[in-house]
């Protein structure tokens, strides 16, 4: 890992987020779609599950239909939008054909030339496995910006090929080598991780306090490229 980071290119102006659960944005990278959006670009979002497991004392279509609304909320936040949801099984992501064809179709609608994903290494931050959803996804993501611009791939979707897409950012990445200055946008990126009011509950009194550990991962990053603070990406120039 870089002990130094480097900024984030700012010569774009439509991002698309495609990750796999409510909260994947939120818990740490939320930040970032803050100032972007405060800075005129756009971000949509696409979740490729409404994370209807991630509740254990709710039904899954309770928690779906709850943590769709978080998420609603959150994103409203940071000005993301539009927030879309591909309707794939909450722990039950698999990398393949439908999930690649779902995905190329929402880059193919929003033509982002920057698009940001979740982490797709086998470890994750902390050194511990990484989830097989976020794994799952974000390696979809990879395959499929390339399937997006190919007109040969998905003829089924109807939509024009778009090759667009000239950076590809890993959230939560164990390696990251770039960073985006949040400078000023603390509080919304905290605002829309206690949108999830309910997951939070969900996990226990070890998330009670969000500003506290959010605060020093982003000024920890934020050290790391010469900034008050900042958000962690692995970045793929394409």
């Amino acid at each position: 890992m870089a002990d130094t980071l480097e900024p984030m290119p700012d010569d774009w102006s439509r991002a698309l987020a495609v990750v796999a659960h409510p909260d994947d944005m939120e818990f740490g990278s939320s930040g970032a779609v803050a100032a972007w959006t405060a800075s005129g670009k756009s971000v949509a979002y696409v979740l490729v599950t409404h994370g209807e497991a991630g509740i254990d004392s709710m039904s899954p279509a309770e928690s779906a239909k709850v943590r769709a609304d978080e998420q609603l909320a959150s994103a409203r936040i940071v000005g993301a939008a539009p927030v879309e949801f591909l309707d794939h099984p909450d722990g039950s992501v698999e990398h393949g054909l439908p999930l690649r064809r779902d995905i190329a179709a929402a880059i193919r609608r929003h033509r982002p030339e920057l698009v940001i994903t979740c982490n797709h290494h086998d470890r994750a931050i902390g050194g511990g496995w990484n989830m097989a959803d976020h794994r799952n996804t974000g390696r979809a993501v990879l395959d499929a910006v390339g399937d997006a611009g190919n007109r040969w791939i998905f003829q089924d979707l109807d939509l024009e090929p778009w090759a667009g897409v000239r950076y590809v950012a890993i959230a939560s990445s164990p390696v990251p080598t770039h960073a985006a200055d949040v400078g000023g946008h603390l509080d919304s990126a905290v605002a829309s991780v206690e949108a999830h009011a309910a997951y939070l509950a969900a996990l226990g009194p070890r998330f009670a306090d969000v500003r506290g550990p959010l605060t020093g991962y982003l000024t920890a990053t934020g050290a790391r490229a010469g900034l008050e603070s900042a958000v962690p990406f692995e970045l793929l120039v394409r």
